[in-house]
C-alpha cells in the first residue's frame, strides 16, 4: 500500500501516542494499517480524529473507539463541543467495513455488526454539547448517518453523498431516522432509492444535510475554526438545554435503532446479499 505526502500528511499530524512494545514507527504503521481514533482538546473543541485504510470505513473497532471518545469529550469539563473529522484527502467516511460485513453468518453476528450503528448514533444523539462534523470527501451509508447526527456540518464540494445499501441488498434502516430527520423524508427517499448514483455536496448543502459549503480544504478549516472557537465559548448549560430541544422527540430511538439494527441483519443473510459478498472475492 503506497501513500503520498499529503494522505501521510493528514493522518500522522493527530498521531502523538506509542502502541507498548513497538517503536515510534512500528506503531504509526499498526495504526495505519488497523485504523485509529484519537481525541484532543484545542481551545475547547474536542477534536475526535478517525482513519481507516480501506475508506475510513467503521468497522466494529472503530465505532468503539469512536463512542469512547465520544464518551470521554463528554465527560471532560474542559470540552464545550465536539468535532468529528477523518484523515486521507478523498474520503470522509465509507460507512459500514465490507470486510468485516462478509464474515456475518447468522442473525447474532450480524445484529451485533449492525448494533454498533445504532450504539454510536443513540450516543451522539445523547450529548450534551454540540457535535459539528469536517467533511473533506465523499460520504457513503453509514458515514452519511454519522454526519447526519451531527449538529452542524462544514462540507467542501468534493463532499458527494451516495446510500448504497438498497444495490447490495439491505437498506439504510438504522440510520433511517437520523437522515430523515436531518434532511427530510422525501430527500431520504431520492438518496435511498439512488443507491448507485452520487448526489452532489451542493444537494446536501440545499436539503441541509451541510451548514457551511466551501471550495477547498483551507477555506473550510478557516471557517470551521472561526465558528467552532466562537460556539464553544458560549455558556456549556445553554448549549446543553439547546441541544435537548434540538433533538426532541428521538427518546424512542433507544429501541428503535437496534430493532432497525436486527432488520438489516436478517437481510444481509439474504441471497441477494450473500451473492454479493460472495462476488467480492472474485
Amino acid at each position: 500500500m503506497k501513500f503520498n505526502h499529503h494522505f501521510l500528511k493528514s493522518i500522522i499530524k493527530p498521531f502523538e501516542f506509542d502502541i507498548p512494545g513497538h517503536n515510534k514507527i512500528d506503531s504509526l504503521f499498526l495504526s495505519i494499517m488497523k485504523g485509529f481514533v484519537t481525541l484532543k482538546n484545542e481551545n475547547k473543541v474536542g477534536k475526535i480524529h478517525f482513519f481507516h485504510p480501506k475508506g475510513n470505513s467503521l468497522p466494529s473497532t472503530i465505532i468503539k473507539s469512536l463512542i469512547d471518545c465520544l464518551n470521554r469529550a463528554e465527560n471532560d469539563p474542559d470540552i464545550n463541543i465536539v468535532l468529528i473529522e477523518s484523515g486521507g484527502s478523498s474520503t470522509f467516511c465509507s460507512g459500514a467495513s465490507l470486510s468485516e460485513l462478509k464474515s456475518v453468518k447468522d442473525i447474532k453476528s450480524g445484529t451485533a455488526f449492525f448494533m454498533g450503528f445504532a450504539e454510536l448514533l443513540n450516543k451522539v444523539r445523547k450529548m450534551s454539547k454540540f457535535v459539528f462534523a469536517r467533511v473533506h470527501g465523499k460520504v457513503v451509508g453509514g458515514g452519511v448517518g454519522l454526519v447526519s447526527a451531527c449538529d452542524y456540518t462544514f462540507a467542501t464540494e468534493k463532499a458527494s453523498i451516495k446510500l448504497s445499501e438498497l444495490s447490495i441488498g439491505l437498506g439504510p434502516y438504522v440510520i433511517e431516522p437520523v437522515v430523515t430527520r436531518k434532511i427530510g423524508n422525501t430527500a431520504f427517499t431520492q438518496l435511498s432509492i439512488d443507491s448507485s448514483n452520487w448526489k452532489s455536496a451542493n444537494w446536501g448543502m440545499e436539503k441541509g444535510l451541510y451548514a457551511h459549503l466551501s471550495p477547498d480544504i483551507e477555506t473550510m478549516d478557516e471557517a470551521l475554526t472561526e465558528k467552532a472557537e466562537l460556539v464553544a465559548s458560549y455558556a456549556p448549560e445553554a448549549i446543553s438545554q439547546l441541544r435537548k430541544l434540538h433533538w426532541k422527540n428521538t427518546q424512542h430511538w433507544e429501541t428503535l435503532l437496534p430493532e432497525n439494527a436486527k432488520i438489516t441483519a436478517q437481510l444481509v443473510l439474504s441471497d441477494y446479499s450473500q451473492n454479493f459478498m460472495k462476488s467480492l472475492n472474485q
